[in-house]
This record gives structure tokens, C-alpha cells and sequence, in this order.
């Protein structure tokens, strides 16, 4: 005769089966899910697990930190190309913070209809006034290089009649001038005389064409009313600097009128 069990251990033989088919439920169904559809514990994200998941440190999402990046302008040209404190570059900066360097440099010129100009220059300025010839302007040069020596006298002559203030808005000091560059270049109208080295030239047709055109031949029209706080002088349309044409159609693409925004460097006032 078999051997009746004891009620105890039937029952541990029925909790033994019921333990065993749940832990074989549990197998199958989690051997269901895919590893890569498990949430990470939260605490264990890093800054760059939280970035691979698509969010942005900002807090906001990945695509849009992205859009926003690709949407800020750039400058379209290498600006480390040539120097801006060595004065023989055409993109030297010389401004009432930055003088050139030696304070009487003096660079190799050519004669560009009567005047010396950097040689640099010659064939943009050339070409720039046989366009407004050929637009009917008659653009006239009335200053190009003047040596240091000459801007003393210029810039004394002002200080002199005006004072040391309003000589500064309208002239630069013996060292800090453009024109010592052989760069830069005053224009004049023979067609609008009453406006030469007034503001009102910018609204003469030949001041209109510079403002528009000049940039074609290499040049910016340097001291504008919008960037006298940056610059530091009153505005002279009629006053160019020669940049070469792959800086100054950048610079008419980017929409950046200034040497000093382009690169950087600071503006205004001599320093006190």
C-alpha cells in the first residue's frame, strides 16, 4: 500500500510548481523585448548620453540647436589671410587706436592720373575711375599718400583753427591716417563742386554710385554716418580705402561696413 503524504508537503510540492511556471512566464516575456527598448536607470545619464538622446544641454532638442547653428551667419572669407598691423597688408587696420607701425612708414607708390598711390591700389583705383568715367562722373582724386611730415602739417593746420577736439572728429594724427597707407583715396566731382568734402556728397549722383559701387574695384567707403561711433570720425562718403576685392565683397555680402567689426578690433576715440 503506498504511503499517504502529509498535508504539509503536498502543499510545498503545489508552491514549488506555482513558483516555477511564474519564473518561466517571467523568461519568456522579457526574452520578448528588445535590449535597445529598455529606459536607462535616469541617474546614470551623463551630459553626453542626454546629447545622444537628443537633447541639447539648453534644453532644447537636438535638431533645433542644430537649426540654429546652421542659420548664424558666417563671414564668407578667411579673415587670418593677410595681416592687419603690418602696414605694408591691404588690410592693415589703422584707426585712433591703432597707429601704424613705424609712425613714419612709407609705402612703394605709383602714379595713378597725377597722384601716388600704394602700388597695391593702383590698378582697383584705375579702374574704379574709368567706370565713373564711363558712367559720366568725372571722379577726380584730390588726396591720395601723404607722407607723415605732411599730415603734421594738415592735422596742425586743423588743431589750430578749430582745436584739438574737432580736429580729431575730422582728421587723423600724424601716424594714425589711412592716407599714409597710400590706401586711401579722396574723391571729388567736378559736376558737384559745392559738395567737395561735405557730407552732401554722399547724396550726389557720384557719391551715390561710390556708395554702391565702389566695392566692384576693391574699396570701401570707410567713414559712414551708421559708423561713426565704431570709427571714430565724422562721416566722409567721399573718403575711400582700398582692400582688395575679396575683402570688400565679402564684406558687401556679409553686410559688414567696417574694418573694425570684420576683425574685430576696437574703435572710437584716442585713447584718453
Amino acid at each position: 500500500m503506498r504511503k499517504r503524504r502529509s498535508p504539509l508537503k503536498r502543499i510545498a510540492a503545489v508552491i514549488f510548481v506555482l513558483a516555477s511556471l511564474v519564473a518561466l512566464g517571467f523568461v519568456a516575456v522579457s526574452g520578448l523585448r528588445h535590449p535597445s527598448d529598455q529606459d536607462p536607470p535616469v541617474s546614470g545619464l551623463s551630459a553626453a548620453g542626454s546629447q545622444a538622446a537628443g537633447a541639447a544641454p539648453n534644453g532644447t532638442s537636438g535638431r533645433t540647436s542644430g537649426r540654429a547653428s546652421r542659420d548664424q551667419p558666417t563671414f564668407p572669407l578667411d579673415t587670418s589671410l593677410h595681416s592687419t598691423t603690418d602696414p605694408h597688408s591691404i588690410w592693415v587696420v589703422v584707426n585712433k587706436k591703432h597707429p601704424l607701425q613705424p609712425l613714419d612708414y612709407r609705402p612703394a607708390v605709383s602714379i595713378v592720373r597725377g597722384y601716388q598711390v600704394a602700388t597695391a591700389a593702383a590698378g582697383g583705383l584705375s579702374d574704379l575711375l574709368d567706370a565713373g568715367d564711363q558712367a559720366g562722373l568725372g571722379l577726380k582724386i584730390e588726396s591720395a599718400f601723404r607722407s607723415y611730415d605732411y599730415q603734421v602739417s594738415v592735422h596742425g593746420n586743423l588743431v589750430a583753427s578749430e582745436g584739438q577736439a574737432a580736429a580729431d572728429l575730422a582728421s587723423a594724427r600724424p601716424g594714425y591716417s589711412e592716407h599714409q597707407t597710400g590706401l586711401a583715396v579722396d574723391l571729388i566731382t567736378p559736376n558737384s563742386p559745392g559738395c567737395d568734402f561735405k557730407s552732401c556728397f554722399g547724396r550726389t549722383p557720384a557719391g551715390r554710385w561710390l556708395t554702391v559701387n565702389a566695392w566692384r574695384y576693391g574699396f570701401l567707403v570707410r567713414y559712414t554716418v551708421a559708423d561713426q561711433a565704431i570709427t571714430g570720425y565724422q562721416p566722409e562718403p567721399w573718403h575711400l580705402r582700398y582692400v582688395g576685392t575679396a575683402l570688400s565683397t565679402a564684406m558687401h555680402t556679409a553686410q559688414i561696413a567696417t574694418l573694425e567689426q570684420v576683425f574685430g578690433i576696437p574703435g572710437g576715440d584716442y585713447p584718453r
